[in-house]
């Protein structure tokens, strides 16, 4: 039998701190199979994800209150003063210049990786992006009614509530589903041109805009489940525990064009 000698630190005064049996386990049986490692792999996943949903709750908060002014509150003073055409060019050039802010921060957010872990800059950001994004959406609200928003709000919790227990418990990879996602997305880019020549030529086109709507709704949906497995980890693809911002962004961009898609299919139904 063979003794290995342990020794005990009494540097610190007082007690002696517990030896290491590390290197022990692994003379004995060849390989360490229960490193420390292991359980703060798992203590820093399990962080990551508490970090990016408490920013994504943050986002959703930003984006509900927004939209809430945009559906119930009435625009009234000197606006009522201006014309309709005039109302109208404002809320076009105002929107424009938001889709400009949203597609600029999302690329910046998107290709940099730098900018989106560099704090505080990262969580400047991801502000900017997430108030441009937020008047798009309360924009597009403003144009349906106030029941048809609060039900696309419902439906919204409820779809996105179930898609994240289904990624969570599902045995299925959706992170090694590209060829699918790919699939949906050149449908969602030819359905969108579709509906812009027959809007320009022959007048807005509710069917396909329904169907535009209900392209990006399922597309969307099962990006959500990819979004959520890979910042859940475990899969075959997942995010490093530096990429929170990413991870946030990607969930709420999701959410928020399901509430989107969701007021577009009801809104080509009226």
């Amino acid at each position: 039998m063979i003794y290995k000698e342990i020794n005990f630190n009494f540097s610190g005064g007082g007690m002696p701190s517990c030896p290491s049996y590390e290197s022990t386990m692994n003379e004995a049986t060849g390989a360490n199979q229960f490193t420390a490692s292991t359980f703060s792999d798992k203590d820093v996943r399990r962080k990551f994800i508490q970090k990016v949903y408490v920013i994504l709750a943050i986002q959703l908060t930003v984006t509900t209150a927004i939209v809430c002014i945009f559906t119930f509150v009435e625009i009234r003073g000197p606006i009522m003063s201006l014309s309709r055409y005039t109302v109208f060019a404002q809320l076009n050039i105002a929107f424009l210049l938001y889709s400009a802010v949203f597609l600029v921060t999302y690329i910046i957010l998107s290709c940099c990786v730098e900018c989106r872990r560099r704090s505080p800059g990262n969580y400047l950001c991801l502000a900017v992006f997430t108030l441009a994004l937020s008047y798009l959406a309360g924009t597009i609200a403003a144009f349906h009614s106030t029941l048809s928003v609060m039900i696309a709000f419902l439906m919204t919790i409820i779809l996105c509530v179930a898609i994240t227990l289904f990624a969570m418990q599902t045995r299925w990879d959706f992170t090694m589903c590209s060829g699918l996602i790919l699939v949906l997305s050149l449908t969602l880019l030819l359905t969108g041109i579709a509906c812009l020549i027959v809007n320009f030529t022959l007048g807005r086109n509710n069917v396909l805009s329904a169907v535009y709507s209900g392209v990006a709704l399922l597309l969307f949906s099962i990006l959500l489940v990819v979004d959520t497995q890979m910042v859940l980890g475990g899969k075959g693809h997942e995010l490093s525990e530096e990429e929170y911002i990413f991870g946030a962004l990607q969930l709420y961009v999701d959410v928020v064009i399901i509430l989107i898609s969701i007021m577009g299919i009801s809104g080509a139904a009226r």
